[in-house]
Parts: C-alpha cells; structure tokens; sequence
C-alpha cells in the first residue's frame, strides 16, 4: 500500500500553521487548504457525485455549456492556468473548445501531488492540449507559469467551483488583487462563484446523509496523527456544519465531544479542549450574482461575461485584467 507523506520542508510549514491556528484565543482553526491530501482528495471527489452537493454539477453544466462562448471572447494565442486543478474533470470542456483554434498548453497549478496525477490522466489525452503541473501553492504556481511564457501569449486563469468562497471576503479580495498583480493587461480570469440560496439546501450540502463530508473534514485530525505524530482520537470529535447569517458563509468545525489533551509532536504543542468546543476548518461564502460584479471592479478586474445556472444558483464570471 502506498502512503502519502510530505516532503521535510513542507512538514515543517504544515506544523508552524497547525500551531498557530489551534493556539488562537478565541477560535480554534485549521488552515483549510490542509485539507486536501491524497485521501482528502479522493473524499472531496466523492463529494462532488452526491446528489445534495449542487455546486460542482452547477460548475460543469455552465462550463459544458457555455465553453466555446467563453473562448470566443479571449484573444489569441492563449495559455491556460488553474489554480487548484482537482481531477481536471470540469476543464475538459474549455481546454477542447480552445484545441479547436490553436495548440494549447495547460498548467495545473495544486498542492496535492494526487490531484496533479489524475488531472494527468484525466486530460492528457485531449489533442493539441500539453499538460504542465506545479505542486506549489496558488499564487507561486502562477508566478511561475507567466514567468515561462512567451511575450505574445495572453493567459487565462481558471479558478473554478467557487474556491474563493473559501477565502473570508476581505482576503478574497486580496487574493485577486494579488492574481490580478501577477497577469498582464488583457489576460483573463475565470471565477466561479457559489451564489445564495435556501439555508436548508445549503447545510446538506455540507453535511449529507451519507457522512462522506464528515469523513473528509475528520480526515484532516487524521492526517495530522499520519505526518504531525498527533494523537486525536476521531471518535472523540464529531463534524458540523453552519450557517452564519451575517457573514453568509456555510463553516465546517469539528466538535470535542467531551474534555480531552491532544498533542502534537512536530508542532511542539499540547492541546486541551473543552467539552463542546470546536475547530474550525473551513468556510464557503455564498455571493449575489451583482455582489461578484463590484468585487471584480474593486480588485482590477472588469467582468465580460456572467453564466448562471438555472438548477443551482451559481455563476461563472469571465473577469478581464485591466
């Protein structure tokens, strides 16, 4: 059997984040982005298929749909980026529309070295289309693809299935203020935004019957015991998901179940946690089709095209670098 472990370097960051974010008085956290290993990956995949998680579905029929019209808008010769590829699944439809005209070159850009794999061998077989991966953080990878192209070629990034959701609306807007920093005039940034919707079909898809999402946020405590050397005892914490009506974001936390010491080694932390207190993993902000608008305006962008579906609302946004 295989098993997936980090490289030194990156143990050591994955540690340092761990510490600060359980130390915080008055929210204990964990960086989402941890996440997605191997298995975590394979659980949000999962996720993807069950039928009270619209979201991806949403993303994919406006991406099958709407593709060549999307293409059509961006000028030539063109290289795509994505940040935070997954399987690839969804890009499949952009990447053929764009074979059509011209030899493509696409740059996976994601931490998890088994997302990288699949989107491999998910998209690499699309004709005129050759596949690049950087196993680095968002704004690195991307760094790193505009300082390898040519001159004359224009870019457009994919951030897709509402990623930004993840970010707290302020660092969201910093975000892309810092992608828009990196891209050159003219280039392109696709977005997809998870738009607001009922309260009770929101919490199942975050909490679904099933319990696969439980797994994949308690998965995140059991990758640390795997490369951290911590001690939590799974069944001693239980997922759930929230509302929050004033930030309008669904969260995920893990609840203690009862009182209880944790420690981490490679973090040189001990931790103690009271009955009912939680850990908060991650957050989804939930937008206003107009709301994505005057973001893109605000962080130097202008938006040349707004997709929503019709069976789950969520929107995708052709932003344009000005």
């Amino acid at each position: 059997m295989q098993t997936y472990s980090l490289p030194l370097r990156d143990v050591s960051e994955f540690a340092a984040e761990v510490r600060d974010s359980l130390t915080k008085s008055l929210q204990r956290e964990l960086p989402s982005k941890y996440l997605y290993d191997e298995v975590g990956s394979a659980l949000f995949e999962t996720i993807c298929l069950l039928p009270e998680y619209g979201l991806t579905r949403a993303d994919a029929r406006l991406l099958q749909k709407y593709s060549a019209e999307i293409v059509v808008r961006l000028p030539g010769p063109i290289q795509v980026a994505e940040l935070g590829s997954g399987s690839g699944k969804k890009t499949r439809w952009i990447l053929e529309s764009l074979a059509k005209r011209q030899k493509t070159y696409y740059y996976p850009i994601e931490i998890s070295p088994s997302a990288l794999a699949a989107c491999e061998k998910e998209l690499g077989q699309i004709d005129m289309v050759s596949i690049v991966g950087f196993e680095q953080p968002y704004l690195e990878g991307l760094r790193a693809v505009v300082e390898s192209r040519d001159d004359k070629d224009h870019l457009l990034v994919l951030f897709l299935g509402s990623t930004i959701g993840n970010f707290d609306r302020d660092a969201g807007e910093k975000f892309l203020r810092a992608v828009r920093g990196i891209l050159r005039r003219g280039d392109a940034l696709l977005l997809g935004t998870d738009l607001e919707k009922g309260i009770a079909s929101q919490l199942l898809a975050y909490d679904d019957p099933a319990g696969v999402t439980a797994a994949f946020n308690l998965n995140l405590l059991a990758r640390m015991n795997r490369e951290l050397g911590a001690d939590f005892d799974l069944s001693a914490f239980r997922h759930e998901a929230r509302w929050n009506a004033t930030e309008r974001r669904i969260e995920m936390h893990l609840r203690s179940l009862r009182q209880q010491a944790v420690s981490i080694p490679a973090a040189g932390l001990r931790v103690w946690l009271k009955e009912g207190e939680t850990i908060w993993t991650e957050s989804s902000h939930k937008y206003q089709a107009a709301e994505v608008l005057q973001m893109a305006a605000r962080t130097g962008f202008r938006c040349d095209g707004q997709w929503i579906d019709e069976e789950w609302p969520f929107a995708q946004n052709l932003l344009i670098a000005e």
